[in-house]
């Protein structure tokens, strides 16, 4: 798998400007076993350097996707980050090992659940979840060092852009469903104004708003929220 997202990176030189990732992106992609966040019935798939379905209709990300956003946010082991999209937990496995505080939020009820109780079995004790919006963030915790979004939003969210700090970094899928999306780098500098930078065309599941429940999911905000004990 490491070899495949090397080669990746590769081919994908002249897009996104970058020839290597970052030594500790790369260690915490070799650490996180991908294979514990794989459905039993894909687990011969596990390391394959694509998209997965998890349920719900949603995915866990290419491996090679997973470690381009890590590295965007240039992560420190002091910083706190927001993820908007627990999913099964994988992305959130690798900022836990980047990080000090993770704060993770999640539409799908049975999704992040199950995503808590992976990553507490495994040990992870710098992480805070919620479920909920995510295109209104989680005020309570900003401003973050670091906002990545794990799937994709119609418009850049005002609500990420306020939540993030200054000299912060964000980094979004932006597009339609089943349209053309791009994964875009946002950055605040020291005065707060806000820059944007086009990376590489994607595609992902799209960020669900909290307005477009049908209640066949059993989501409900808050009552998955706090640290784990």
């Amino acid at each position: 798998m490491i070899a495949d997202i090397e080669r990746e990176v590769g081919y994908t030189r002249t897009l996104t400007g970058r020839s290597s990732l970052a030594p500790r992106v790369m260690a915490a992609m070799a650490k996180v076993p991908r294979e514990a966040f794989v459905p039993a019935d894909m687990q011969d798939y596990a390391f394959d350097n694509g998209p997965l379905p998890i349920g719900c209709g949603q995915t866990i990300s290419q491996p090679y996707i997973v470690a381009l956003m890590t590295d965007l946010l240039q992560l420190e082991k002091e910083h706190s980050v927001l993820e908007i999209g627990t999913g099964c937990g994988y992305q959130t496995a690798v900022l836990a090992e980047l990080a000090d505080r993770v704060f993770t939020i999640e539409l799908v009820r049975a999704l992040g659940e199950a995503a808590r109780r992976r990553l507490e079995g495994m040990g992870y004790t710098n992480i805070e979840y919620r479920l909920g919006n995510g295109y209104d963030g989680w005020q309570e915790h900003a401003p973050y060092d670091a906002i990545i979004v794990t799937a994709a939003a119609a418009y850049l969210p005002d609500a990420l852009i306020r939540q993030l700090r200054d000299r912060g970094r964000l980094v979004i899928p932006v597009g339609q469903p089943y349209m053309h999306q791009e994964l875009m780098l946002v950055e605040k500098d020291a005065q707060g104004a806000v820059h944007t930078q086009d990376i590489l065309g994607v595609s992902f599941v799209p960020l669900r708003d909290e307005d477009e429940r049908n209640g066949t999911t059993d989501e409900a905000d808050d009552d998955f929220s706090g640290s784990p004990g």
